[in-house]
C-alpha cells in the first residue's frame, strides 16, 4: 500500500503534542508540562515517554480557566 503523507489540521486531531496544544493555548510547553503533570490532570495521555494532550478535554479545560 501506498499511503499519501497528509498534515491533518490541528482542530480535526484527537490527540496534540505538546508543541501543539502549547501552540494553540499559547501556553508554553515547560507550562504545559508542568500543568500535566498533576496527578488529576483530565486532560493527559502518556504513551511510553511521550506525554499527548488530548484535545476536547483540553479546550474544556481552557474554557472552564478563560475569565474574560
Amino acid at each position: 500500500m501506498n499511503f499519501i503523507n497528509t498534515e491533518i489540521p490541528v482542530w480535526e486531531k484527537i490527540n496534540l503534542t505538546l508543541q501543539e496544544a502549547s501552540q494553540l493555548s499559547h501556553i508554553g510547553i515547560n507550562e504545559l508540562r508542568e500543568r500535566t503533570n498533576v496527578p488529576d490532570c483530565k486532560f493527559v495521555l502518556f504513551k511510553g515517554t511521550h506525554r499527548l494532550i488530548k484535545r476536547k478535554q483540553f479546550e474544556e479545560y481552557l474554557s472552564s480557566i478563560n475569565t474574560w
